[in-house]
């Protein structure tokens, strides 16, 4: 266990998604935030003691996104406002720092954003220092002789890729893909999948309070009722054009998605105040880090999930939902593949014989393939819906959310109803 005290989570609020230079393109960062800790504020009736908020695209304007986007929401300036990164896995982090650090009489708002479309383009360290001699030149003849700077004159565009490797998420992941032979068709289904389940949920109503309208968009935008087996098979591999191998298309990929999520975080003695109908209780959570050439960038919770699992006695069939987010389909069947080898089992220090991973237990209200990947909210977002649906499954169901994250890093976490 590494909670000392009883934390608990109720399900929050957010944006509609939207693809990267769609729908909410010219709504950013701070708005999407400020709008979601409104909505959070309203529904409540109170402010909370902490917001632990996070993005991770930077911008050049600001260091602190929590108490930015604090300072432009209904938020008491009291609030204490607290930012953190951790890439994709970025609100579910949040949410364990919160949980960390609140007594139990407090409550937090945890939660992210994203967004893509307002990614900013900057100089080059060379050229910004060449900005910066020059204007700190004081007279004539020294800024002349280092006019030729100009010549070198180099934006900065962000490539979506791994400083340290050179690839991006996709490359790697068609990496895995092609190591574990998961098949082409395997990941459209999967990702069919997604979008079929998102459209049952929200038939059903699922979505109707977790999700508010605003900035004139009043549900997702990405998802695809539309979506077939045959349309998924037409699509041409993204990251792996040459070998003839490549299995990753845009079809059973995440999107570039705009987007803001929340959840409540609360000790037992403030959870009743709560008045969002959705609790459960926080159990325990992991992470872990992986070598990314040897193991695969976004395999890190194939490591903590059997390592929190044996901490508490658990087999996969144990866990009544299991919500694995989608960054790329290839990387779910990896996990999962991952989860059933025995030998992988030993590789996480773990000595336990979890059994078969239960698939129909995976995703029932559809993911990030369907639904978008707002970097920075999509552990909020996933966190949050997971605690409705077990909650409505009535009490003692335990739920495992997993959030893969660049680096070779990620985060898990155990919640029970």
């Amino acid at each position: 266990m590494k909670l000392n005290k009883e934390i608990w989570i109720a399900s929050g609020l957010r944006t509609p998604f939207a693809k990267v230079g769609k729908e909410l393109k010219d709504v950013g960062a701070l708005a999407l935030s400020a709008s979601v800790m409104n909505k959070m504020k309203e529904q409540q009736g109170a402010d909370p003691n902490y917001v632990f908020w996070g993005t991770v695209v930077p911008n050049l304007s600001y260091s602190n996104v929590s108490r930015e986007a604090l300072m432009e929401s209904n938020l008491s300036e009291e609030v204490i406002s607290i930012s953190t990164t951790l890439a994709c896995s970025t609100s579910l982090v949040a949410a364990i720092e919160a949980a960390s650090m609140i007594s139990e009489d407090e409550i937090a708002i945890a939660g992210g954003v994203e967004s893509m479309s307002n990614t900013q383009l900057g100089l080059s360290t060379k050229t910004s220092n060449w900005v910066k001699d020059f204007f700190a030149s004081k007279d004539f003849v020294s800024k002349l002789q280092k006019i030729g700077g100009l010549f070198q004159f180099r934006l900065f565009i962000p490539s979506g890729k791994n400083r340290s490797t050179g690839k991006s998420m996709g490359e790697h992941a068609e990496i895995t893909a092609q190591r574990l032979g998961i098949e082409r068709r395997d990941q459209d289904e999967l990702a069919l999948k997604s979008h079929q389940n998102y459209f049952k949920a929200k038939g059903r109503g699922f979505y109707d309070d977790l999700v508010f309208s605003e900035f004139g968009l009043d549900s997702d935008a990405i998802p695809r009722k539309d979506s077939n087996l045959d349309k998924l098979a037409t699509l041409k591999p993204v990251f792996d054009t040459k070998s003839g191998k490549g299995s990753l298309t845009a079809g059973n990929s995440t999107l570039f998605t705009d987007g803001a999520a929340s959840v409540w975080i609360a000790g037992k003695n403030a959870i009743n105040s709560i008045k969002s109908p959705y609790k459960v209780k926080m159990i325990d959570w992991e992470m872990a880090g992986v070598n990314i050439a040897k193991e695969g960038i976004l395999m890190s919770p194939s490591f903590a999930i059997p390592r929190l699992l044996e901490r508490h006695k658990l087999k996969y069939d144990d866990i009544d939902l299991w919500e694995i987010h989608e960054a790329f389909a290839s990387q779910v069947l990896a996990t999962i593949i991952n989860l059933e080898n025995p030998d992988h089992i030993k590789k996480t220090g773990a000595k336990s014989d979890f059994g078969l991973f239960p698939m129909n237990r995976l995703n029932p209200n559809g993911s990030s393939i369907a639904i978008g990947h707002p970097f920075g909210a999509t552990g909020a977002r996933i966190l949050s819906q997971a605690t409705k649906e077990l909650a409505l499954r009535g009490k003692g169901k335990k739920a495992i959310i997993s959030v893969c994250a660049d680096g070779g890093l990620g985060a898990v976490m155990l919640i029970e109803s």
